[in-house]
């Protein structure tokens, strides 16, 4: 029997998940929203939305600042861990990207760390674009935080392994014209065997994002390359960071 369950329903529920990707650049994380703030001014008593939010680390960081922030994830183990750290001003929800959200609600929206481009089809990123479009008030921001392709593959490494608090992470790449796809094998003495997960991210361009945003209202108002908010370069900035507006 085939297994269709996407490959980030379990993945993303998984500790070893985050001890791979979040243990240790919490540091970083900071400094870069802090760099964004910075950036973006927003007013103290501003709604913010975290779109995949994960285990809420940047949503504790927004909500430490005073904003009032609203964290979804469709990782219910996340949120389960996130919930921990709610205020008054910090909520987190299980909610699936694709399907619509609070409307005209918030006035700024975040999507991290390629937390984007998992989907199978073009329609269910288009369907995430619409509801990350309709819970921004009008004028309102919307910041996505996205690989730069042109980056990955010019510095693509095929292999690599990691050790992190006596696990063993052994890390396999490919790709082809559309996407990236890594392959994540767990090694740890806890476990009765290993355990392999599979990654698929889409090849989004600049060009792609300008097109799927724009058709639901957002504009392109900058783009920066890296977390340190330097100028986006199609070769040589690892990251795209795109802000847009809502212009409706």
């Amino acid at each position: 029997m085939t297994n269709n369950k996407p490959w980030f329903k379990d993945w993303f529920n998984s500790p070893y998940y985050h001890q791979l990707y979040f243990k240790h650049d919490k540091v970083e994380a900071k400094k870069f929203i802090n760099r964004m703030v910075e950036h973006l001014q927003p007013a103290k008593e501003s709604f913010m939305l975290d779109i995949a939010c994960g285990r809420g680390r940047h949503s504790r960081i927004l909500a430490a600042m005073g904003f009032d922030v609203t964290g979804i994830d469709l990782a219910e183990e996340s949120i389960k861990e996130a919930k921990k750290f709610e205020t008054d001003n910090l909520h987190f929800f299980v909610h699936d990207m694709r399907l619509p959200f609070w409307i005209n609600y918030f006035d700024y929206a975040f999507n991290f760390f390629t937390s984007f481009g998992y989907f199978t089809t073009r329609r269910e990123h288009e369907n995430s674009i619409r509801t990350i479009a309709q819970s921004i008030k009008p004028d309102g921001i919307f910041v996505l935080d996205y690989l730069n392709t042109h980056y990955v593959e010019d510095h693509f490494i095929p292999e690599s392994k990691l050790k992190i608090d006596d696990v063993d992470y052994y890390i396999s790449k490919r790709f082809d014209e559309t996407h990236f796809y890594k392959k994540i094998i767990v090694e740890d003495e806890a476990l009765k065997k290993r355990v392999e997960h599979q990654e698929k991210v889409v090849k989004f361009s600049l060009g792609d994002f300008t097109d799927m945003l724009s058709y639901h209202h957002l504009q392109i108002q900058e783009v920066f390359g890296d977390y340190n908010f330097n100028k986006y370069d199609l070769k040589d900035s690892p990251r795209m960071i795109i802000i847009s507006k809502k212009n409706i």
